[in-house]
C-alpha cells in the first residue's frame, strides 16, 4: 500500500475561528436557497469567476467583452484572450461532471482549459518552469521527474484527509502552486479546483466568484503564496484564502439583503423592473438611460427616475457626465 505524506501546515486558532464565520454564514445562504434558484445570478457570477481568474494571468478582455464572447457574440480583441475564455467557461460549465479527487479528471480540466493555446495541453510539463516577478525567479517548480508521483500524493492526502473541506481546498491549492506542474494555466487551474473542492461541500461555491477577490487582493495572494513557501507550510496561505471566502460571503448577503429590503417596498411593476434590470446588469457592464427605455419600455423621464431611485437605495451607481450617464452595481 502506497504511503501518504501528508502536506505541511498547522491549523491554528484564527483558522478555526474563520472555519466556524464561514459555516455561519453558508448556513444563511443555504437557508435562502435565493442563490441556487436564480440561474441569471449564477451566469453572473460564473461570468466574474472567469473574468477575474483570467485577468489575474493578464488576459486583456474587460468584464463586458467576456460577457459577449460567452453569450457568443463578436469581440475584436487577441484570439488568444478570446479563446482563453470560451476554454475557460467550457470547462467551469462543466465542473459537476469532475471528480475532485482524480488526476484523470485534473488532466482534462486542464486540456480543455489551455486547448489551442499550448503544445502539452492536458500533460504535465516536460521540462523545468518557474515563477517569475519580472525578471526574477521567486519560485522554481517541482523537477518534471517528480511531478506525478507527487501529484497522486496530494490527491491521495485530498481523498483521505479528515480536515474540514474548506482547509483542504486551500492546502490544495497552495500545494498544487507550489509543485506547478504544468507548462502554462497553473494558477487557473489551481482556482478551478479549490471551487470544485468546495462546491463538493456546498454546491453555491460552484458559482461563488472568490476569484473576484482573489484579483482585488492579487498583491496579498502571491505574497501569502511566496511567504508560505519560505516557512516550508500553508499556513499563511490558509488564513489568506479563508479571509477571502468569508468576505466573498459577507458581500453575497449584505447584496441579497440589501436588494430584498429595497424590492420589498416597491410596487409588484417595480419589482419586475428591477428583475428585468439585474438580469441585465449581470450580463453586462453598465446601463445607460437610453439603454433602460428599450428594456423596460418607458419614457426618458421615468426611466431617470427609477435608475435614480436605485441610485438612492444603494442598488446602483451613476457614473458620467448627465447626457453620457451610466449606471453600474454597486
Amino acid at each position: 500500500m502506497k504511503k501518504e505524506l501528508s502536506p505541511p501546515f498547522k491549523i491554528t486558532n484564527d483558522i478555526l475561528n474563520l472555519v466556524y464565520e464561514i459555516g455561519e454564514l453558508v448556513g444563511k445562504i443555504s437557508a435562502e436557497k435565493e442563490f441556487e434558484k436564480n440561474l441569471t445570478l449564477r451566469k453572473e457570477n460564473r461570468i466574474k469567476t472567469i473574468y477575474s481568474s483570467l485577468a489575474i494571468e493578464q488576459n486583456t478582455l474587460t468584464l463586458e467583452q467576456v460577457t459577449d464572447v460567452i453569450n457568443g457574440k463578436r469581440v475584436l480583441a487577441p484570439l488568444k484572450d478570446i479563446k482563453e475564455v470560451q476554454n475557460a467557461y467550457e470547462i467551469y460549465e462543466r465542473l459537476d461532471e469532475l471528480n475532485e479527487n482524480s488526476m484523470k479528471d485534473l488532466l482534462l480540466a486542464h486540456k480543455i482549459m489551455t486547448s489551442e493555446l499550448i503544445k502539452e495541453s492536458g500533460r504535465f510539463r516536460s521540462k523545468n518552469a518557474g515563477v517569475y516577478q519580472g525578471d526574477k525567479l521567486i519560485h522554481m517548480g517541482t523537477l518534471p521527474e517528480y511531478i506525478p508521483e507527487l501529484i497522486d500524493n496530494l490527491f491521495l492526502w485530498l481523498k483521505n484527509s479528515k480536515e474540514h473541506p474548506l482547509i483542504k481546498a486551500a492546502v490544495f491549492h497552495y500545494e498544487f502552486e507550489f509543485i506547478h506542474p504544468f507548462q502554462d494555466g497553473n494558477g487557473r487551474i489551481g482556482r478551478l479546483w479549490h471551487s470544485l473542492i468546495l462546491s463538493k461541500w456546498k454546491k453555491f461555491f460552484a458559482w461563488l466568484p472568490i476569484e473576484s477577490l482573489v484579483q482585488k487582493y492579487q498583491k496579498e495572494y502571491y505574497i501569502a503564496i511566496n511567504n508560505s513557501n519560505k516557512d516550508g507550510e500553508s499556513t499563511e496561505f490558509i488564513l489568506f484564502i479563508l479571509e477571502i471566502i468569508k468576505e466573498t460571503l459577507i458581500e453575497l448577503v449584505e447584496t441579497q439583503k440589501m436588494t430584498d429590503k429595497v424590492i420589498d417596498k416597491m410596487t409588484d411593476k417595480n419589482k419586475e423592473r428591477v428583475k428585468l434590470l439585474m438580469k441585465y446588469l449581470g450580463q453586462n457592464d453598465s446601463i445607460s438611460n437610453k439603454e433602460a427605455q428599450s428594456l423596460l419600455g418607458i419614457s426618458e423621464a421615468t426611466a431617470r427616475r427609477f435608475l435614480n431611485s436605485l441610485v438612492k437605495e444603494n442598488l446602483l451607481v451613476a457614473v458620467g457626465e448627465y447626457k453620457a450617464r451610466k449606471y453600474i452595481k454597486k
